[in-house]
């Protein structure tokens, strides 16, 4: 039962995060509170190109990659590849209802999702599992929410579930059934988790591959670091934050996750720079998306950095605040992004 009120004694920080998050699933209007605890180490941490590098490695792999652009590396299909992720992106059976909560959920609700992911943010820390099984977790979650009526006590186990499918296309070395019956203090049977592993799959026609924000914030913010001598860890960190403060609203729903990538990019950009324009010729070249078709997806990111939505969800803000992530969710910026910045005609090529 989600409604749990006892959790054992455990040096798994995670599992007294799980009571939080079934008290929440229960409580519609309860406020996540994240205490102070310790998180899985993350000493590595997963550049842009989805590879577990430590700091250092990152940069010497950075100082190399830099000499060379993506069409050099992938021999000139690079662009065809990106044309194909972009028609991929907006197939049907790919995206989820953008108001399935509206339409087919009786008993779920937009608070309790965003608890949800937030939880899975601390799981995907606790088992030190890539950024991609995160995001595909979480997609799949959505896709099947928007095909299957489901009881709000059975969300949290749709959502181990869905992570234990990801965790076996993305790992290496995936958690196990029993790692997650654990981490939600036994709350539901290897059966149940299986069970619902099945019914997923089925609901997905077992496509368990599609593009992620990832896929294409990989790319965007690859060209975006063309501007600069040197990339930016910061920049990059700055931005895998902010793609991961979308997955918690459920309004972002409505924009592809090439759109996404772009808006963040965007954002990025703008925080680092903020008297400069964040958009260029090349980066709307590739991305396909100019400055004014953007404003919707920024400005929904920008207010869930700021917790003018989200904000009683912690555990991605406590995340990279941290030394490991260059304490990128500090950073100040603006509070308002000049509406200029989205018109057209400022969009220059630098």
């Amino acid at each position: 039962m989600l409604g749990m009120t006892h959790i054992k004694n455990s040096a798994r920080v995670t599992r007294l995060a799980t009571k939080r998050t079934a008290d929440a699933f229960v409580e519609h209007d309860s406020h996540l509170q994240s205490p102070a605890k310790k998180r899985a180490l993350l000493g590595e941490i997963s550049n842009l190109k989805g590879t577990m590098l430590t700091e250092q490695k990152l940069k010497a792999v950075q100082e190399i990659e830099t000499k060379f652009d993506d069409s050099q590396m992938c021999d000139g299909y690079v662009t065809d590849i990106y044309v194909y992720l972009h028609n991929m992106e907006k197939e049907a059976k790919r995206r989820p209802l953008q108001d399935y909560i509206e339409k087919v959920q009786k008993d779920v609700t937009a608070n309790m999702r965003g608890v949800l992911v937030d939880w899975l943010v601390e799981v995907a820390e606790e088992y030190k599992l890539q950024s991609d099984t995160l995001y595909l977790s979480i997609s799949y979650i959505d896709k099947f929410l928007s095909t299957n009526p489901i009881n709000k006590k059975r969300l949290q186990l749709l959502g181990v579930s869905s992570m234990l499918i990801a965790s076996k296309f993305e790992e290496i070395k995936p958690p196990t059934v029993d790692d997650f019956c654990y981490i939600t203090d036994y709350t539901y049977r290897k059966e149940d988790v299986v069970k619902m592993e099945a019914d997923i799959l089925k609901s997905l026609k077992f496509e368990v591959s599609s593009p992620t924000i990832l896929t294409f914030l990989r790319r965007f913010a690859r060209i975006s670091e063309e501007d600069y001598k040197n990339p930016m860890l910061e920049f990059e960190l700055l931005g895998c934050y902010l793609a991961e403060l979308s997955l918690l609203d459920y309004g972002c729903l409505k924009f592809l996750p090439s759109m996404i990538a772009s808006s963040v990019v965007f954002l990025s950009r703008f925080i680092f720079h903020p008297d400069k324009h964040p958009w260029n010729a090349n980066l709307q070249k590739y991305s396909g998306y100019k400055a004014a078709d953007l404003k919707e997806c920024v400005v929904m990111i920008q207010d869930l950095r700021l917790g003018k939505r989200g904000g009683s969800l912690v555990a991605i803000k406590e995340k990279y605040n941290q030394h490991k992530f260059k304490y990128v969710g500090l950073i100040k910026c603006p509070l308002e992004i000049p509406s200029l910045f989205f018109e057209e005609m400022r969009v220059i090529d630098n």
